[in-house]
């Protein structure tokens, strides 16, 4: 009961701080619940001390006011702006104004902070300790220098500091989500689809990882293991910075300093001679290149988090989100885009039904249908016409009438793209993004779905059926001494006797073993049909 009022507490609290900014609870003439009316209606008097606010951009109205909320409004607000199928268009647009930007909190505290994660003084592991340089709703980041003991050179790091009591705030907020989440549910069925506590749930997962710094360490090292082959690729050079394990804990994350151009600043990479076209390129086949291929992608790929070094190499900073997608969106991603490109529409609507996407009750070819009015209206169009975000967003537009739920993955993977198509248009207006696309898009298929991906699936095959095999000697053991055990029983006659009650205890205690043993047989029946099919023998 007191964590039901101390919710709507604060949700009070942040009604009344919207209703000083002007918005609207819920817009004139639309059907809504009960308590949603009854919101509106307190709201008007409440409006009128929003008087401060007048003369303001009607269309920010809701991202200004998520922003004087604080922190995990604003991380709310950002997440709910890659939901339009939840929020709609407009609210959608004035949500993207939100600037994840909020004033530093001061060095003692940030001395603090270090000391408590790392242990003793803050001079005992960095001999420089700047100011900070970039202060979010989460976190904020300083520059300092280290000495590099196999050189004994002074060399400069990135250190990001978790804000103060950033946790306990943040959990205070989501609580009150949830239980805003849940009335929702709770009274409004047509919302019910839309998952509102499942989109909570996900943001608090989000934010949860973002609030442990070892894991955006980890991640970091795992973008860095996945890329050491793609530096010289042709569409250009992208790299991470290098993580200092020494020197990161849950609260504090130290990594290599990178000197480069922030990838927004146009004017800055021409006169540095930078190839822009070539810049933009490669920001978008990178970010495809990783969903689709390591299932693991930059999910804040903004203008802020690239920069680009002298030599052309892109660096992405920033890892606190990250998206990760399985083998099944993987084919998805690979097999949507392909087949937009190649107008294969039934091809693409298909990968839906197998992908679970789409219940099976709906029809293929309807489905193909709907691809189809995606589709079609990208073809004839020059490049700088064409939207690969907004595609996307009319193809999960489509859930409402296809009955697909809601998949957080799914949901980042938009959201990123929306944020990388910016990017790379950005440097290039007349990018085409969907020449772009496709020869990332063919090699995926090509690697997973093809021939190379057959003998790869064929050599898994081999694996399994070769530790079946080195499995068989002990089950003809078993099955040798079970028969000699029955022979015996058979000799013997059957006796209810204590040692026939004890060979039955033993004989229910094998069939376990028995059952086992079947699915190893059945196991090893469907790989050598596997590789009978791979191989065409």
């Amino acid at each position: 009961m007191a964590s039901s009022v101390s919710n709507l507490l604060r949700l009070a609290r942040a009604g009344i701080v919207l209703a000083q900014h002007g918005v609207r609870f819920v817009p004139k003439g639309m059907a809504a619940p009960l308590p949603l009316k009854l919101a509106r209606w307190a709201s008007l008097p409440i409006a009128l001390l929003g008087w401060p606010f007048l003369g303001k951009p009607k269309d920010q109205r809701v991202s200004r006011a998520f922003s004087a909320l604080g922190p995990s409004y604003i991380k709310l607000g950002q997440f709910l702006a890659t939901r339009g199928d939840l929020i709609g268009p407009e609210l959608q647009r004035d949500l993207s104004h939100l600037q994840d930007k909020l004033p530093p909190f001061s060095m003692t505290e940030a001395r603090r902070a270090v000391e408590e994660a790392l242990g003793g003084r803050l001079e005992d592991h960095f001999v420089e300790f700047g100011p900070p340089v970039a202060a979010a709703s989460i976190a904020q980041v300083h520059k300092a220098a280290v000495i590099d003991k196999a050189t004994g050179e002074k060399r400069f790091v990135a250190v990001k500091i978790l804000r103060p009591d950033v946790e306990r705030r943040f959990q205070r907020d989501l609580d009150s989500y949830r239980f805003a989440a849940e009335m929702v549910e709770k009274f409004s069925p047509p919302m019910r689809r839309l998952q509102p506590v499942a989109v909570v749930e996900n943001l608090e997962q989000t934010t949860t990882l973002e609030m442990d710094l070892r894991l955006e360490a980890a991640a970091i090292s795992e973008f860095a293991d996945n890329i050491k082959g793609d530096r010289d690729l042709v569409d250009g050079r992208w790299r991470v910075p290098e993580v200092d394990w020494r020197r990161t804990a849950r609260r504090v994350l130290t990594v290599e300093w990178i000197d480069g151009i922030p990838i927004g600043d146009v004017a800055r990479l021409k006169a540095a001679g930078h190839d822009l076209e070539r810049l933009g390129l490669t920001v978008l086949r990178t970010f495809l290149r990783h969903a689709m291929r390591d299932g693991l992608f930059h999910g804040d790929m903004h203008q802020g988090n690239l920069l680009v070094e002298a030599d052309g190499t892109i660096a992405a900073v920033d890892f606190g989100i990250v998206g990760r997608l399985g083998l099944m969106e993987r084919r998805f991603l690979a097999e949507i885009l392909y087949g937009l490109i190649s107008r294969d529409y039934l091809r693409t609507a298909q990968v839906h039904f197998d992908a679970g996407y789409v219940p099976p009750h709906h029809s293929v070819e309807v489905f193909a249908q709907a691809m189809r009015a995606i589709g079609e209206p990208i073809h004839g169009r020059t490049a700088d016409e064409i939207s690969m975000a907004d595609l996307l967003g009319q193809l999960f537009a489509y859930t409402d009438v296809f009955d697909m739920k809601t998949r957080p993955e799914l949901i980042l993977l938009q959201k990123s793209m929306v944020i990388v198509e910016g990017v790379a248009r950005g440097l290039d207006p007349k990018l085409n993004l969907w020449t772009a696309a496709e020869p990332v898009a063919r090699a995926w298929l090509d690697d997973n779905l093809g021939f190379g991906g057959r003998l790869r699936e064929a050599g898994e095959g081999a694996e399994v059926m070769g530790r079946v095999l080195s499995q068989v000697p002990r089950f003809l053991e078993q099955v040798e001494k079970t028969a000699q055990e029955m022979a015996v029983m058979s000799r013997d006659g059957w006796r209810l006797d204590d040692a026939t009650v004890q060979r039955l205890a033993k004989a229910h205690a094998r069939e376990g073993r028995w059952r086992t043993a079947a699915l190893w047989v059945g196991a090893l029946a469907l790989v050598a049909l596997a590789v009978a099919v791979v191989t065409g023998t």
